[in-house]
């Protein structure tokens, strides 16, 4: 008789409350950014929402190794790769080539090209683990295909959608056995190149310098970071309330997107930043329990990649929010307003939910 599976629920009630503190709070944030409008956002984050959460649970119930076969990875990578050269010749929106509309509807296949780079890298690992320091077997194909699609979305411009995939490809690899020596060279090679990024557009510069003094560069490009810090500070342990934000009402810009951490913390507090903090906690403390139990390679780095890429955009957004790191038009997963971010973490967790359940399967 076959084994029933068993869902990880501390992982589910994880990600279930950060998309009920979503559905609260880009209500409150973003009441009043369109005129006559204030359910506009909370209705389109609703849709997508349910959208998200029926993908999830179809997936929950797809085996992750399907997503180990070449046509499937191949596919996704071909895909994500036309989707990011289309974008290029479509209308800018704010000056950036980022979205593609699809039956009137805006995607973003720079958030897509992460779940592929993650399925392409895992498959990889699990065929050359073995020769993992071996330069043409593992470490070019690896590095090259996350270096092309990073160079692609990096000339969106999005510098730090382009970086979070590079990273979580990176975690992946050191968690294969990389030498030190490539991840060393691999360091050198990155560092020159985003130097030269960040200097080669005035606002890159700008916003590294407001990040060196906010309080000195509040009226200018500091303004989002100062702002930010008022709304965090002004929470206090309790918060203002739910729909009290003095912050949100045109002194912080993109207050129901990637600034939603800081009307969060205003309304709701110490404690409900921390009751945040604790979700992404805990989805990084099981979706490393299923990476550790996974029954094969594949399902480990799966495991291991798609936790990161999460737990990594959590750690820039909210370090960005609380002035750690210099301003990046990085979303909160599950949280923050918008639809092609929220889809992309509703797939990343049903898959994560069946390696979870592959993994008690197996024990």
């Amino acid at each position: 008789m076959a084994r029933k599976l068993r869902s990880d629920w501390w992982l589910f009630i994880a990600m279930l409350v950060l998309v009920c503190t979503s559905l609260v709070m880009v209500r409150s944030a973003s009441a009043f950014k369109v005129p006559n409008e204030p359910f506009y956002f909370l209705s389109k984050q609703i849709a997508w929402s349910l959208i998200g959460g029926t993908l999830l649970m179809l997936l929950m119930r797809i085996d992750y190794r399907l997503y180990r076969h070449p046509l499937v990875v191949y596919g996704a990578l071909g895909g994500v790769a036309l989707g990011l050269i289309v974008v290029f010749f479509m209308n800018p929106i704010n000056n950036t080539h980022r979205w593609l509309n699809v039956a009137g509807v805006g995607v973003q296949p720079s958030e897509f090209a992460k779940l592929a780079a993650i399925m392409f890298t895992a498959m990889m690992l699990e065929r050359r683990m073995e020769s993992i320091n071996d330069l043409r077997a593992s470490i070019v194909p690896i590095v090259g295909v996350a270096a092309a699609l990073a160079m692609l979305i990096f000339f969106e411009p999005d510098f730090g959608t382009a970086a979070a995939l590079v990273a979580t490809v990176a975690v992946m690899l050191f968690a294969a056995g990389l030498s030190y020596r490539y991840l060393v060279t691999l360091a050198c090679a990155v560092v020159p190149v985003a130097a030269v990024a960040l200097i080669s557009e005035p606002y890159r510069v700008a916003r590294l310098l407001s990040f060196l003094d906010p309080e000195a560069n509040r009226r200018g490009p500091g303004w989002q970071q100062w702002q930010s810090l008022i709304a965090v500070g002004s929470g206090g342990v309790t918060g203002v309330g739910i729909g009290n934000s003095t912050q949100k009402m045109s002194y912080l810009p993109e207050a129901h997107t990637d600034f939603i951490y800081a009307v969060l913390s205003e309304e709701t507090g110490m404690i409900g930043a921390t009751v945040v903090l604790v979700a992404f906690c805990v989805i990084a403390w099981r979706g490393l329990v299923a990476s550790l139990r996974a029954p094969d390679r594949f399902g480990a780095f799966l495991a291991l990649g798609l936790t990161s890429m999460i737990v990594i955009q959590a750690f820039v957004n909210i370090s960005v929010v609380l002035s750690l790191l210099p301003t990046k038009g990085i979303p909160l997963p599950f949280v923050s307003a918008g639809g092609s971010s929220l889809i992309v973490s509703f797939i990343a967790m049903g898959v994560l939910l069946n390696v979870s359940q592959q993994s008690s399967a197996s024990t």
